[in-house]
C-alpha cells in the first residue's frame, strides 16, 4: 500500500530526539537547513531523476550525465545559489561528473598553486564555467609515485614557451574524470626541463580543446578510457587519455606560485615556500574523509532499514518469522557499520578544523602542524576509505540475494566509491607516509622536542611502554579513559616495535623495505587512535536533544570496542591488556548492540537522506520493500516483451531439433 510506514512500530522505539541528532550528523543547524533544503529540491525535480540509470547503454548515460550537469547549472543561476549551495546541489544530484574534477580539483590547484595575477586570469573563466577544466597528474605508469612522471615541459628562451611533451606510451595521463571528452583545458602535470636541467615536476595549465569547434588542439591526442566496473556507477564520467606531441604553451602558463622560470630559463624558488602545495593536498583529502563517512552511511541505511523489514526463519505456531535485525550475527556485522559512519563523521569534522587551521598558519609563514597534517589526511584518507569499501560490501551482503540487484542501490554504491581506495595516493603507500612520520617522532623523542598534536600521546612513551589496563569487569571498558589508554598503549608499542626493528639495518631504507607489512600495521593503529579519540572529545562537548548524548555513547562504545576486538591480537601481543580483558570487552560490546538495537532504524533515519538520494528500494524510507521490487523488475528492457529478442534464431530451433541416436 502507497503512504504506509511499515518501519512506524521501529521509529517509535526511538529513546533519543532524532530531530537533535539530525543536527549533530549535519555538524550544526545551518548545516542542517541547507542539507535539508538541498536535498528535497533535488528529489523534487523530475529534471535529477535516476529511473533507469543502471540499464543505460554508455553512450545514452553519459550523454544523461551531460544534461543533469546542464542543467544543474541553470538551476544554480536561476535559483542565485551560493558556492556553499551549489556544490551541495552537485553532492546530492549525485552523478559522477566533469563538474566534479571542474570543481574540485582544477579550480583549487589554481588557487592553491597560480599567482595572484594567474588566479586574476584564470579563475573567473573557470567560475563562470567559460573553461571546463581537469587535473593531469596520473599518467599510464605511474599513480603514487609523483616524482616518477614522465611527461616533460621544456623550457624554450627563443619563444618563451613550454614545449610540452609525451616522450614514451607510459607518460600519456591517464584516469583523470572529465578529461576523455569534456574539457577544454587541465592542469597537467610534468617535469620541468630548463637549460638542460630536470628541476622535478611542476603543474601547467594547457588548453586541449579549442573553444570554438571542441576539437582536440594541434599535437594533443585526447579520449576516454573506456568501460569500468559497475552499471552506471563511475560510467558516466569520461575518464580520459592524454597524450602530447610538442605542444608549445606560454610560458606564463606554469604555476609559478612557488618556483618560477625567467625569460632568460633561470629556474628561481619564489619567496613562498613548497610547502604551501601540501594545503591543497590536505583540502582534498579531508574532503575524501568525509566523502567516506556519507559513502558507509548510505550503505549503512540501506541494510539496516532492510534487516528491519526482512523476516526468516524462527515462525512458531503460525506466527510472524523473526526480523533479521534481531539475530546476533547481524547485529554483529551491521552495528559496527553504523558506529563507524558517525565516527568517520566526526573525524572528518575535526579534519575540516584542521585544514582551517594549517590554512591560517600557511598564510602566517608558521609551517609547525603541516607535517602532522598531511600524515594525519594521508592515514585518515586510507583509513576511512578501506573500511567505507568493505562496509559497503558487507551491506551487501546483510541485504541477502536482494542487495546484489542494481535496484539495492549497493552495486552502483559501491563500483562508484571503490576507486578512493586508490585515487589520491594508494592506500597502502599513504600508510607508509604515516609510518614515516611515526618513526620520525619516535626519533626525536630524546631531543627535547615535544610531539603535539595527534601524535601527543608519544610524549607519554615511558608510561604507555609499562601500564597494564585495569579493567576487572566488562563496564570498566564503558569508561573513556579505560578505553583511550589501550588504543595508546598498542599505537605507542607497535611503532617503538617497529623503530628498534629498524635500528638493526644499516641502511634504513631497506629496512623500511623489509617492515613494510610491519610499518602499515603500526600506520593504522595510530589512525585507529585518531578516530578513537577524536570521538571522545566530541562527546565531551554540550550535545543537546533527548538522549542524544547517550546514543553518541553507544556507538563511540561499539566503535572502539569493535575495533579491540577485530585486532585483539595487538592489544595481547603489545601485552596491555589479558585475554580475560579482552574477553570482557567482548561481553560489553554485545551488551552494547541491545543497547543500539530498538534506536538502530531511527539512528539512520538521522542521516536525513532522501529516498532519491539513497537510489534504493531496500532502504526505502516507507519500508515497502516487496510491491516495488516487483514492480522495478518490470521496468527491465528484457521484459518489454514476452518473447526474448533472438528467440527465432537460436532457441526455437534447439526446442524442435530432432534427436537421432548416433550410429557407430
Amino acid at each position: 500500500m502507497e503512504g504506509v510506514d511499515y518501519l512506524a512500530d521501529e521509529r517509535k522505539k526511538a529513546g533519543f530526539d532524532v530531530d537533535e541528532m539530525k543536527i549533530v550528523w549535519a555538524g550544526s543547524r545551518h548545516d542542517f537547513e541547507l542539507t535539508d533544503r538541498i536535498s528535497k529540491l533535488v528529489a523534487s525535480d523530475p529534471g535529477f531523476s535516476k529511473e533507469g540509470r543502471t540499464m543505460l547503454p554508455r553512450k545514452e548515460l553519459f550523454k544523461n550525465t551531460l544534461r543533469k550537469a546542464a542543467y544543474a547549472w541553470k538551476r544554480i543561476i536561476e535559483l542565485r545559489l551560493s558556492q556553499e549551495e551549489a556544490t551541495m546541489l552537485r553532492r546530492y544530484v549525485d552523478e559522477p561528473a566533469f563538474t566534479d574534477l571542474h570543481w574540485g580539483m582544477f579550480i583549487p590547484a589554481i588557487k592553491g598553486q597560480g599567482t595572484d595575477k594567474q588566479q586574476e586570469k584564470w579563475l573567473p573563466l573557470a567560475y563562470k564555467m567559460q573553461i571546463i577544466g581537469c587535473y593531469a597528474q596520473t599518467e599510464l605508469g605511474h599513480g603514487s609515485n609523483v616524482q616518477g612522471l614522465e611527461t616533460t615541459a621544456t623550457f624554450d628562451p627563443q619563444t618563451d614557451e613550454f614545449v610540452i611533451h609525451s616522450p614514451t606510451l607510459t607518460s600519456s595521463k591517464w584516469w583523470p574524470g572529465g578529461l576523455g571528452k569534456v574539457s577544454t583545458h587541465a592542469v597537467v602535470y610534468a617535469r620541468l626541463i630548463t637549460d638542460g636541467k630536470d628541476y622535478g615536476v611542476n603543474g601547467f595549465i594547457v588548453q586541449l580543446r579549442s573553444l570554438e569547434d571542441h576539437k582536440p588542439l594541434p599535437g594533443v591526442t585526447v579520449g576516454d578510457i573506456g568501460m569500468k566496473f559497475g552499471n552506471g556507477a563511475y560510467n558516466s564520467m569520461d575518464n580520459g587519455v592524454l597524450s602530447f606531441d610538442h605542444v608549445r604553451i606560454p610560458r606564463d602558463q606554469m604555476l609559478m606560485r612557488v618556483s618560477q622560470v625567467t625569460k632568460e630559463g633561470k629556474y628561481i624558488q619564489s619567496d613562498i615556500p613548497r610547502q604551501l602545495l601540501y594545503g591543497t593536498m590536505v583540502y582534498v583529502r579531508q574532503s575524501i574523509v568525509a566523502d567516506a563517512s556519507l559513502a558507509m552511511s548510505r550503505a549503512v541505511c540501506i541494510a539496516t532499514r532492510y534487516s528491519a523489514v526482512r523476516r526468516q526463519f524462527g515462525s512458531q505456531n503460525g506466527g510472524q518469522e523473526t526480523q533479521v535485525i534481531d539475530y546476533k550475527t547481524q547485529q554483529n556485522r551491521l552495528f559496527p557499520l553504523l558506529a563507524s559512519a558517525y565516527a568517520f563523521r566526526f573525524v572528518g569534522e575535526w579534519l575540516k578544523w584542521l585544514y582551517t587551521d594549517v590554512t591560517q598558519r600557511l598564510a602566517a609563514n608558521d609551517f609547525s602542524t603541516l607535517p602532522e597534517a598531511h600524515a594525519c589526511t594521508a592515514g585518515l584518507k586510507s583509513l576511512t576509505t578501506s573500511a567505507t569499501a568493505d562496509g559497503i560490501e558487507e551491506c551487501r551482503k546483510l541485504c541477502g540475494g536482494h542487495g546484489y540487484l542494481c535496484s539495492s542501490g549497493l552495486p552502483e554504491l559501491f563500483a562508484v566509491y571503490v576507486p578512493a581506495c586508490t585515487y589520491e595516493g594508494d592506500n597502502v603507500v599513504l600508510q607508509l607516509q604515516v609510518a614515516r612520520f611515526l618513526m620520525k617522532t619516535i626519533s626525536q623523542l630524546g631531543t627535547g622536542k615535544k610531539p603535539v598534536g595527534t601524535v601527543s600521546y608519544m610524549g607519554r612513551i615511558e608510561h604507555l611502554m609499562q601500564c597494564r589496563s585495569d579493567v576487572k569487569q566488562a563496564e570498566d571498558w564503558l569508561k573513556p579513559s579505560a578505553v583511550l589508554e589501550a588504543f595508546e598503549a598498542r599505537s605507542a608499542r607497535m611503532s617503538v616495535a617497529c623503530a628498534k626493528n629498524l635500528s638493526k639495518f644499516e641502511n634504513q631504507e631497506e629496512g623500511f623495505a623489509e617492515l613494510a607489512a610491519d610499518l602499515v600495521e603500526a600506520a593504522v593503529a595510530h589512525c585507529q587512535l585518531i578516530v578513537v579519540s577524536k570521538y571522545i572529545e566530541k562527546l565531551q562537548q554540550n550535545i543537546p536533544g533527548k538522549g542524544v548524548k547517550q546514543q553518541l555513547e553507544v556507538l563511540c562504545g561499539i566503535y572502539s570496542l569493535f575495533i579491540l576486538h577485530k585486532h585483539q591480537g595487538d592489544f595481547l601481543g603489545t601485552g596491555y591488556i589479558t585475554s580475560k580483558q579482552g574477553s570482557l570487552a567482548n561481553d560489553q560490546l554485545r551488551a552494547l548492540y541491545s543497547q543500539l538495537r530498538p534506536n538502530a532504524v531511527s539512528l539512520v533515519d538521522a542521516f536525513n537522506y532522501t529516498d532519491h538520494y539513497l537510489g534504493s528500494i531496500l532502504g526505502r524510507y516507507d519500508g515497502n520493500v516487496y510491491p516495488k521490487l516487483y514492480e522495478a523488475a518490470w521496468k527491465d528492457p528484457l521484459n518489454k516483451s514476452d518473447i526474448a529478442d533472438g528467440f527465432h534464431e537460436y532457441i526455437r530451433p534447439l526446442l524442435k531439433q530432432q534427436l537421432r541416436t548416433a550410429k557407430l
